[in-house]
């Protein structure tokens, strides 16, 4: 899954990325209310954290233009102050939830997880393909003959090849939701975290397959 982070504060924003990597979010982060609002408006996010005080434009500005873009991406707004006001205005404006400074990590977490959680309420928090199924809760992929707990970034093109199966996902596609648009990254990661993912799929017995097809992308099918 896939957020955008606009946070001001470098070295909170350094700190919260890094949790939420380790907690298999991919993340993009950006530091004033104007980039945030670009990022937003590719669509290219399941949720966003939205700082309240941001430079260039505030975040409850950036909150008002992607609502009335008609964007519904599930939004936390993350603030200092606390005065019941301020968690109604945005909460009115379009906010999902509301997070007041200084916070503790779980709470962050299962915040996001609530509020993202009609986007991985497809049969709870278990993808199955096949014989095959990913618990998106603790991650891991298993079958009837055993299980393999997914790092970060196998993790996230899983989920993405298991919520859309049989549709082919395009090489670009995967880099910019998993490595995203500033990653240095070259464009054959993608193959390389392929290949781990399809040794795992066979040490688990899969009647499932990651199949390639050529300048195109890839896909999610089933065996014959």
């Amino acid at each position: 899954m896939r957020l955008l982070l606009a946070e001001d504060e470098r070295s909170l924003s350094k700190a919260l990325v890094a949790i939420l990597e380790k907690s298999n979010y991919s993340v993009d982060a950006v530091f004033d209310g104007q980039e945030a609002l670009s990022y937003l408006e590719s669509g290219n996010y399941d949720g966003a954290i939205l700082d309240i005080m941001m430079p260039k434009m505030d975040g409850i500005t950036v909150l008002k233009r992607i609502r009335a873009q008609g964007s519904r991406i599930p939004i936390l707004m993350l603030t200092a102050k606390s005065e019941v006001e301020d968690k109604v205005l945005g909460l009115d404006c379009g906010a999902n939830d509301y997070l007041t400074k200084p916070f503790a990590v779980q709470e962050l977490l299962a915040r996001l997880r609530a509020m993202t959680r009609s986007q991985t309420a497809h049969g709870g928090s278990r993808l199955t393909v096949g014989n095959i199924t990913l618990d998106t809760a603790t991650f891991e992929l298993s079958s009837p003959t055993g299980s393999f707990r997914l790092a970060n970034k196998e993790y996230q093109m899983m989920e993405m090849l298991m919520r859309n199966p049989r549709n082919l996902i395009s090489t670009e596609r995967l880099m910019e939701r998993i490595w995203g648009f500033d990653s240095d990254a070259e464009i054959n990661v993608v193959w390389v975290y392929i290949s781990y993912l399809r040794k795992k799929l066979a040490a688990l017995g899969a009647n499932i397959q990651i199949k390639a097809t050529r300048n195109a992308g890839y896909s999610l099918e089933e065996i014959s």
